[in-house]
């Protein structure tokens, strides 16, 4: 009986050469199994990074209404400006100013417009949204950057492009500040960038819908904001025109300024804004640094998604015509233009 017991547990016990098969057969049903989870997931953060553009969109649109224009994207004097708009220049960007329209009037209500950015205390400069961060990249969590802030004695450098950014460790101090990676539409490079007054760096000159902006000052402090973009100066249509899109940031540079600025400190344009064009593709080098850095791009494969001034979103491809992209991102430059090309 106990001879008839062994030989049926010996019967229904794999063999070691069963369960090496029944190992390699799981491993191939993993690996078939692995790039369609990983698909998956990059669909859902392509989805939620789509949303995170639609809300912030639908924010910028009830700004327009209450304000009956765009949010400035920070205040910036034109050199040789007269003493009633030559103030500004280092306060904060438009990403704070939709912050009402988005429930976030808490977060909002700590920041003072007319006072420096580096002047705000750290918990101020540190807190931000979670739809201000692709999926695809971080968490609001994660959001969290330590860099430079410009002051006086900074040394900057000119990119080939001909934009300007701050050398690191000159001039100014440092300062801890949240990052982003949804940036304004401020146009093509069509008004200059060789330091002339007209630059599109400048207050009024960017030919996108959200441009920097002169101050209107009293005492030297900004009050208020002097070049207004509405509907009406999107001649090229609203559905037409960039409003904002996902900014390149250097993946092993998250969180490290320049190349991952403060979305909040309006002393550089390229901390919140982006440029496309002639000279100016969407980046497709996910590491690439110096001219890359004021440039459009994600983490996405093959594409870069962005919001329409009508609020619509489309996912553009990285090799998209940069005529045609910087037709996109021109406003009023009376060109036909077509997101398909």
């Amino acid at each position: 009986m106990r001879s008839k017991n062994r030989r049926a547990h010996r019967k229904s016990a794999f063999t070691l050469v069963e369960l090496l098969v029944v190992i390699a057969i799981i491993g191939i049903l993993v690996g078939l199994l692995l790039p369609a989870v990983q698909a998956a997931r990059e669909a859902a953060r392509a989805m939620q990074c789509k949303n995170n553009l639609h809300q912030i969109a639908l924010a910028v649109d009830n700004f327009h209404a209450a304000q009956k224009c765009f949010p400035p994207a920070r205040y910036q004097p034109r050199p040789g400006d007269p003493a009633s708009l030559a103030c500004g220049g280092k306060e904060t960007t438009w990403l704070v100013r939709i912050m009402p329209y988005m429930e976030a009037r808490v977060v909002e209500q700590g920041w003072d417009y007319s006072m420096p950015y580096s002047d705000h205390p750290e918990e101020v400069r540190i807190k931000t949204l979670p739809t201000y961060c692709c999926p695809a990249r971080r968490s609001a969590g994660e959001a969290k950057g330590n860099g430079q802030v410009v002051g006086s004695g900074t040394v900057w450098i000119t990119l080939p492009c001909g934009c300007r950014i701050p050398v690191p460790g000159s001039g100014g101090g440092s300062a801890t500040g949240a990052v982003g990676d949804y940036g304004a539409n401020h146009g093509d490079l069509s008004p200059g960038s060789s330091g002339l007054a007209t630059d599109f760096s400048f207050g009024g000159n960017g030919t996108g819908p959200i441009i920097s902006s002169r101050a209107t000052c009293n005492d030297g402090i900004p009050r208020n904001w002097q070049d207004r973009i509405a509907h009406r100066h999107v001649t090229d249509g609203l559905s037409n025109t960039f409003l904002v899109g996902e900014m390149h940031v250097p993946m092993g540079k998250l969180g490290q300024s320049p190349q991952d600025a403060f979305i909040f400190n309006g002393d550089n344009v390229f901390n919140f804004a982006r440029l496309g064009g002639p000279t100016m593709p969407i980046a497709t080098d996910l590491r690439g640094e110096g001219n890359n850095l004021v440039r459009w791009g994600s983490w996405h494969v093959g594409y870069c998604q962005f919001a329409a001034a009508d609020g619509s979103i489309r996912a553009i491809s990285n090799q998209i015509d940069t005529d045609t992209l910087g037709r996109l991102c021109n406003r009023a430059d009376g060109e036909p233009v077509n997101f398909e090309e």
